[in-house]
């Protein structure tokens, strides 16, 4: 079955797996998580690695299609995301 890339991580409910990882990693996820929230964290950072590796996919779709965003154009968005503006930033 081949999962569709627009589709929205998380949707549908839950599916028991078995994952292997080394005992460092379990030890740091129940360490913040509790024994019962490990399922629930892991499902996170895995949809939000799924998020990122589609928004990545979909940068470099736009990219090819309109060339790169100039670092200028970069940073007056990010400081618009960050609250840092000022009137000619959020021009650009």
């Amino acid at each position: 079955m081949t999962a569709n890339p627009d589709s929205i991580a998380g949707e549908g409910p839950a599916r028991p797996v078995s994952v292997c990882s080394p005992g460092s990693v379990i030890a740091a996820l129940g360490a913040r998580t509790g024994t019962r929230g490990r399922s629930v964290s892991a499902a996170a950072l895995l949809q939000r690695r799924l998020e990122r590796e589609r928004l990545r996919e979909l940068i470099a779709e736009a990219e090819a299609e309109h060339g790169p965003v100039g670092q200028a154009a970069v940073d007056a968005k990010r400081a618009l995301l960050r609250g840092d503006v000022t009137d000619a930033a959020e021009e650009a």
